[in-house]
């Protein structure tokens, strides 16, 4: 079943703008050659300057596990890393049945 991820990143002080680059450029590099993701979106926090929420649709929980961990051994995330001031926060979900 597809699920949808909303993921929570707080960037170091003023670091939004590059954070939000990482991103997009990770997406566009990687994400469509990845099997099971379906797209992402992100949004600005309105009241934080810092903030960056991105809501990844996905076509199983499977799939994203798979990639995560294939991407975190192979360091993938690691300049999205250095950039947060604080771990993210990832919340899996999917429609009600």
């Amino acid at each position: 079943m597809a699920v949808k991820v909303i993921v929570e990143l707080k960037a170091h002080p003023g670091r939004r703008d590059e954070l939000r680059d990482v991103l997009e450029e990770l997406v566009g590099t990687a994400g469509a050659a990845e099997a099971g993701f379906l797209g992402s979106t992100r949004y600005e926090v309105l009241d934080d300057p810092d903030a960056l929420v991105e809501v990844a649709d996905w076509e199983s929980a499977e799939a994203r596990t798979t990639h995560m961990a294939e991407a975190v051994a192979a360091g993938v995330y690691a300049p999205v890393l250095e950039l947060l001031a604080e771990p993210f926060r990832a919340t899996v979900v999917q429609p009600l049945s």
